[in-house]
């Protein structure tokens, strides 16, 4: 007679290295990273340089030669049947170097799937994917090298940094893409950029940065719809007679430089705030497809993204990088962003009916599992741990504001935008498009 099995599958990953390599190897694509290379003298294969590049940024470390010693004994435990890879840092960034255009060219399209899984019924809003997107800024060591590279892009006395531009899924506040370059690099071009691989009907939420006529005729060009705050400098025009439904709220972004195009149709609505009024455009122009109220509400859940921020700088302690080259810290930011995105789908992976992950204590789990050791698993192990990684939900009744901290920006939020009646010239200008646009 056949004995019924009791227990464990042993398949079941044991320990907290294997089920941290577990958690890691699921959401990495399983083609593209090869664990054993051709040639048997290779030390550092790529799925092992992505594990590493991986924990090295999930580490606290002070300087690159600590976050590498913290990582590589978590690597050996991890993959402990495997030949050790190379025990040198100089070795590891030399590969590293090398192989992560490649291994990111592969990562970043497989997690962006991962997230719309991972998203599920918080994927769509009605027929949009709601996604946010803004821009920081990255200190790297004051070297000559990354002074000359990167450049001084903030104000007085800052040393050289990193620009940073991200857009998230605000449904499950995970990351969808993101560019970073030197510091005195754009962030409309790094989402001009992004723009071919946004989901089929997005909806952005922007600040005042991202309100370049092309780079907004470009989205609406795409069929994707946007909500954007404008400041005072930008001029909008009122009975233009460009759109045949005039009705209150309709505007018209039409710049001088831009003259040889047809104007751009917004929408414009008021919020009103403590400070400051709000003004913001958006591409709906129905207030039956997105009433003012959801517009306000959709472009105030853009606080999210300014926590995902955060949680890359002050969480994984990524303020600044420890790279002393240009090369290397680009690198460094890389890593950094896909830690982060790849613990968010650990996280919430787990967070079944609601996602609400939260960096800090999801990070903190990965760190326990990271250095537990050989001593016995807790009950439920990391899947239950990262499960219970949520976000507080209390309710709020102080501001966060913080009281006082000596580095705080104190840039003037952005003032109302001129709107003002079209002229007469600019009038027959824009009857002339309108005239062209209805022959053809």
């Amino acid at each position: 007679m056949d004995r019924q099995r009791i227990g464990k599958s042993s398949h079941a990953p044991q320990g907290y290295p294997a089920q941290l390599l577990h958690a890691i190897g699921h959401l990495l694509p399983h083609r593209g990273l090869p664990l054993i290379e051709s040639d048997g003298r290779m030390r550092w294969t790529d799925r092992l340089l992505a594990v590493m590049a991986l924990v090295m940024a999930w580490q606290p470390a002070a300087t690159l030669q600590d976050a590498f010693e913290g990582a590589w004994p978590v690597l050996t435990r991890m993959y402990g049947s495997r030949r050790r890879p190379g025990k040198t840092l100089a070795g590891y960034l030399k590969a590293i170097y090398r192989a992560s255009p490649r291994m990111l060219g592969v990562i970043g399209p497989h997690l962006r799937q991962k997230v719309q899984q991972v998203a599920r019924r918080s994927w769509r809003w009605r027929r949009w994917v709601v996604l946010a997107v803004d821009g920081s800024r990255v200190e790297c060591p004051r070297t000559a090298a990354n002074e000359k590279a990167l450049h001084c892009a903030g104000r007085h006395k800052t040393g050289p940094q990193l620009s940073l531009t991200t857009i998230f899924h605000v449904g499950s506040g995970l990351p969808w893409d993101y560019r970073r370059g030197a510091g005195i690099e754009s962030e409309r071009n790094h989402l001009r950029d992004m723009c071919p691989g946004l989901p089929p009907r997005s909806l952005l939420l922007m600040d005042a940065g991202f309100t370049g006529f092309d780079l907004l005729r470009s989205l609406t060009e795409a069929s994707h719809d946007f909500i954007v705050r404008v400041g005072a400098n930008i001029t909008l025009l009122r009975k233009l007679g460009y759109f045949t439904r005039q009705h209150e709220g309709i505007v018209h972004l039409w710049p001088e430089a831009h003259r040889h195009q047809p104007p751009l149709t917004l929408r414009c609505l008021t919020l009103k705030t403590p400070g400051r009024p709000v003004v913001l455009l958006t591409s709906l122009l129905s207030p039956q497809a997105l009433s003012d109220a959801e517009v306000a509400g959709w472009y105030r859940y853009r606080w999210r993204i300014e926590v995902n921020f955060r949680s890359l700088k002050q969480t994984l302690g990524k303020r600044k990088m420890l790279s002393d080259s240009p090369g290397q810290a680009k690198l460094e930011l890389d890593w950094a962003v896909t830690g982060l995105w790849l613990l968010g789908l650990a996280a919430a992976e787990q967070q079944r009916r609601r996602i609400r992950w939260s960096a800090a204590r999801a990070l903190r789990v990965v760190r326990r599992a990271m250095n537990w050791g050989p001593r016995r698993v807790p009950s439920g192990g990391l899947r239950k741990q990262l499960r219970q990684a949520r976000m507080d939900s209390y309710v709020r009744h102080n501001p966060r504001k913080a009281r006082d901290w000596p580095h705080k920006k104190n840039e003037p939020p952005a003032t109302a935008p001129n709107i003002r009646r079209a002229t007469r010239t600019e009038i027959r200008r824009a009857q002339a498009f309108y005239e062209q646009k209805l022959i053809t």
